[in-house]
């Protein structure tokens, strides 16, 4: 599992409360929302890390 690292947000009111209100609709917690959003929007622009696979020497 991904390390998580927590840091302050500062954010626009009514986005906040659009944003809240999705989250809702979709069953997440808001942080989760955002960090939905973040990953959807990293993905969509192909900027999202690639994870690297172990390799095993024989």
């Amino acid at each position: 599992m991904a390390k998580k690292k927590a840091f302050a947000l500062r954010i626009n009111e009514d986005l906040l409360k659009a944003v809240e209100k999705w989250a809702v609709d979709e069953f997440r917690s808001t942080n989760g929302q955002i960090e939905w959003m973040l990953t959807k929007s990293l993905k969509d622009a192909k900027r999202l890390p690639v994870k690297k696979i172990p390799t095993i020497e024989i």
